[in-house]
């Protein structure tokens, strides 16, 4: 008798480890938002004993009728494992903001309106994305919003319950949230107060599951006052980029804003100079529409890297209103994307 229970133990395949079990689970897509269960940073213990496997998974924006999907799926992805006969999923209460996990916020500011903060915010986004990155856009230009409409996403509506918001994903898989994904119409405009504004930006903050995150990129409004105050005060800013254009005009605006970053001790990454010059297209001949380029002396001011000049390009204002923003391509880019991605190694704040 003692031979065969012997002989039974050791025909006894080995337990997966947690590691397995979590790379299993990264398979499963939570419904209404197409990342993992791994990369929502939903999976909150695993345990694993006598050939049975428990799993405890946040509930935070997962309806009831999400949550039994998932509790299946589960169920039947860690069965397939060896060495397992038996798996418990359970779910515990949690808030968004328990849950998310984000590397890096980059705040994308002017001051100034009209010198293209959205552009600058969506080409990094992308950048990065290319990149393998986790990224996110959240589009704190509650009355101006335009990065849905960029990315062709006008239409979509997020999704998730009482305990919390999804963002939606773009074709590359950029999380974002707008205020345009909730209006009825995408044209109606936003009549709100100061408070309001901040109180739906922290909304977006602290309400939405982002999850896990290398990056997330908040496009300001213009201007120094409620709601670029209510980001830098409300959410751990790693550093802010500074978008500018060569009016002298606009180069003034755009100081104040870097005067503020400063005063409130936020690290400048870096200063996108837009509209910087148009490349005739039978000559290559650089016209400066809007005068000589100030983009240096903005990045001295600034203490920071140029990291790129970006021209007037009629592809990339076509994609922009096609919203394919994500197929532009150019050497320019590249510049971009290349300077950025080397400045961004800030030290991370807490989260």
């Amino acid at each position: 008798m003692t031979t065969r229970i012997k002989e039974r133990e050791e025909k006894k395949q080995p337990m997966p480890t947690e590691g397995q079990i979590r790379e299993s689970l990264e398979e499963i897509l939570v419904p209404g938002s197409m990342r993992s269960l791994v990369k929502l940073n939903l999976v909150r213990e695993i345990t694993t004993s006598d050939q049975k496997v428990n799993i405890t998974l946040a509930s935070a924006a997962l309806n009831p009728d999400a949550q039994d999907w998932l509790k299946a799926k589960a169920t039947d992805v860690i069965k397939k494992l060896p060495g397992v006969n038996e798996v418990s999923v359970d779910f515990i209460e949690a808030k968004p903001k328990e849950l998310n996990d984000v590397h890096y916020v980059v705040a994308v500011m002017s001051g100034k309106g009209g010198v293209g903060k959205s552009l600058v915010a969506a080409l990094l986004s992308i950048a990065l994305a290319r990149q393998g990155k986790e990224v996110g856009i959240l589009d704190a230009d509650i009355t101006g919003p335009s990065i849905p409409t960029m990315f062709g996403l006008s239409g979509i509506r997020p999704s998730g319950s009482d305990t919390g918001i999804l963002p939606v994903l773009s074709k590359m898989g950029i999380n974002i949230m707008s205020i345009n994904l909730v209006l009825e119409h995408e044209d109606d405009a936003v009549i709100w107060r100061g408070p309001l504004i901040g109180k739906a930006i922290q909304q977006f903050w602290e309400d939405m599951l982002w999850g896990k995150l290398d990056c997330l990129i908040v496009d300001l409004p213009p201007g120094t006052a409620d709601a670029p105050l209510t980001v830098m005060q409300s959410l751990p800013v790693s550093g802010v980029v500074i978008v500018s254009s060569p009016q002298e005009l606009a180069a003034m605006v755009v100081r104040k804003a870097v005067k503020m970053t400063q005063q409130m001790n936020i690290p400048i990454i870096g200063v996108v100079e837009n509209m910087s010059y148009f490349t005739l297209p039978d000559t290559g001949k650089k016209l400066e529409l809007f005068g000589k380029s100030q983009g240096e002396e903005m990045a001295k001011t600034a203490k920071a890297p140029l990291l790129a000049q970006i021209p007037i390009d009629p592809q990339l204002a076509q994609l922009c209103d096609k919203g394919e923003l994500e197929r532009y391509s150019s050497d320019v880019f590249d510049t971009l994307s290349q300077n950025f991605i080397e400045a961004l190694p800030l030290k991370a704040k807490q989260t």
